[in-house]
Formats: structure tokens, C-alpha cells, sequence
């Protein structure tokens, strides 16, 4: 530790009165405080800088080069420093920092743009980083503390969720998306009158349940579906039906992503709900992520 005297904000505090006033007499009133002591503290700071800030004769006081250096950069830390409660406040309550968030394709579609128009509106000084990853890189993320929360697919698997906190934000029915002209009728379809084509799903790894959940569809409709191709992002898939490769059964928000060459269709079959929820480490210490979560609550 240096023994050496240190620069103190109520030093710049009184030497940027006496430079915005020209004058001790009323630096001094303007503080509060009688002129000696604010004179022994100029006195001292020039002493601690090595040099005279002002030029002083018994009618004037003018700023030295070295004193008219120093105002701006003393003015500058004034503010900021009068800047600090608020600014700690801000952090506190989540008004203010950085919010990482992750999420499925599929969100972007649906839940992801409404969510972030209303959280910047509330937190306009949150910085958002975003990133867009399917729901096993979520979970190793989150488990890692590498992101705050993330939208994804649950059920989460028994280790994550033991550490996770879980609350569903959208459910919405699943539809087929087929290659253009693959069904001539207008519409629902069934599954049974799909058969024949192709199925364009999530490999299993990816997302377990959604991936259980498309192939207990055919097998509730007497079909067993003839996979063509796996693919891991959403777009992909809807990409791959575009140029005809096969059906794909997604999520009702994706019909949003607009395709030459995609046939969206409600399904006649039962369509059972699928799931995007939010998922956050059950001890982040994250105020900004209260925040997002407070936010939840209030009705949209």
C-alpha cells in the first residue's frame, strides 16, 4: 500500500467551484463552508499535483494552464460520480445491465419478437444479447451460467431440471408443412393422406420430447412415417419442404416464416399442444432477469 496522499472528489469538488466562480468569497458560499478551509484544501491539492491552478492577486483569481486542464476532466468525474446512486439503483432493480438470452427458432416466429418489443419499452438501458440455439445447447449453456434464460422445449431431462426453474409462455397446436401442390383439396389434412411423403423432423438428440411428440402423431393416426432427412434448425426444415423434399409437422407460429413453395395446413388428426417455455438457473442472482420475469406476470 502507497502512503503517498490521494486525489479526492471533494478536492475537484471545491477547486471546480472556485474555477466556475472566479472567486473564493462565493465558491465558499456556494459550498456551504467559510472561506480558510477552502483555501487550505486548494492549497493542498495543488500541493498534491505538483503545480498552481490558480493565478491569484488580491483582486482576481484566473486558472492556471494546468488549472484550465483540469476543470473539464474534474467536471466530467463530478458527474459521473453524482451519476454512481442512481446508476447502482438502476442495476439493482434490473432498470439497467445485460440480459443474455437464448432461444429455438421456432420463437422467433411466435413469442421472441412481442417479448423483447415490451421489455426494451420497460428497460430501454438493458443491453439484450441474444443467441439463437436449439433446446440441448440451451441447457448446457444454462447449466454452465453461460447465458441467463433461454426459450426452449421442455420437459427438461432430471439433472437439468434439478437446477432449472421452468414456466411456459406460449402453447400453440402443430400443423403440416408440405411442398406446394403436394395436397390439391383445400383445408385440413390428414396424416394418413400424407403417407406417402417423406418426413422432415429434429433428430431425437436435439429435442426428445418435441421429436416423440411428431412421431405420436402418425402412430395415433395408424401411420408409420418414412423419415427422409433430419435437420437441427427450424428454417432448415421449412427450407427442405420448400424444395420438396418431404412434410414436416411444426409448430402453428412457424407458418409465419414465409416460404415459395410451402403449403401450411391445419391438421383434421388430434394436434396436441407444443410447448415453448422459459428456463432460468434456480439461483442466478440476476436482477435484470427478475425484471424479465416480473414482466411475465403483467398481463401482455
Amino acid at each position: 500500500m502507497s502512503d503517498l496522499p490521494r486525489l479526492e472528489l471533494r478536492q475537484l469538488r471545491y477547486f471546480a467551484a472556485v474555477a466556475e466562480e472566479m472567486h473564493f468569497g462565493r465558491a465558499a458560499a456556494r459550498l456551504h463552508m467559510t472561506q480558510p478551509p477552502l483555501s487550505q484544501t486548494i492549497a493542498a491539492l495543488e500541493e498534491l499535483l505538483g503545480t498552481p491552478l490558480f493565478q491569484r492577486t488580491k483582486r482576481s483569481v484566473a486558472l492556471t494552464a494546468a488549472g484550465a486542464a483540469l476543470l473539464p476532466e474534474a467536471q466530467r468525474l463530478l458527474q459521473q460520480a453524482a451519476a454512481l446512486p442512481d446508476l447502482v439503483r438502476r442495476a439493482a432493480s434490473g432498470a439497467s445491465g445485460l440480459l443474455s438470452l437464448s432461444f429455438i427458432s421456432s420463437a422467433d416466429y411466435s413469442i421472441l419478437p412481442p417479448l423483447l418489443q415490451r421489455f426494451r419499452a420497460h428497460y430501454p438501458q438493458v443491453q439484450i444479447e441474444l443467441r439463437e440455439a436449439t433446446t440441448d445447447v440451451q441447457l448446457e449453456d444454462l447449466l454452465q451460467g453461460k447465458i441467463d434464460a433461454g426459450l426452449l422445449l421442455p420437459p427438461l431431462p432430471e439433472k437439468a431440471a434439478a437446477l432449472l426453474e421452468v414456466r411456459p409462455v406460449l402453447s400453440e397446436p402443430l400443423i403440416a408443412a408440405l411442398p406446394e401442390g403436394a395436397v390439391r383439396k383445400r383445408g385440413p389434412v390428414s396424416l394418413k393422406s400424407l403417407r406417402e411423403l417423406p418426413l422432415i423432423i429434429f433428430p431425437r438428440r436435439i429435442a426428445p420430447a418435441f421429436h416423440d411428440t411428431i412421431l405420436s402423431c402418425f402412430r395415433d393416426a395408424g401411420v408409420t412415417p418414412h423419415i427422409g432427412q433430419e435437420a437441427i434448425q427450424m428454417q432448415t426444415i421449412v427450407g427442405l419442404v420448400s424444395a420438396g423434399m418431404g412434410m414436416a409437422l411444426v409448430p402453428q407460429s412457424v407458418s409465419n416464416l414465409k416460404r415459395p413453395g410451402v403449403d401450411y395446413r391445419r391438421l383434421s388428426d388430434p394436434a396436441p399442444a407444443i410447448q415453448t417455455s422459459l428456463a432460468w438457473r434456480r439461483d442466478s442472482p440476476s436482477s435484470v432477469l427478475r425484471a424479465l420475469l416480473e414482466l411475465l406476470d403483467e398481463p401482455a
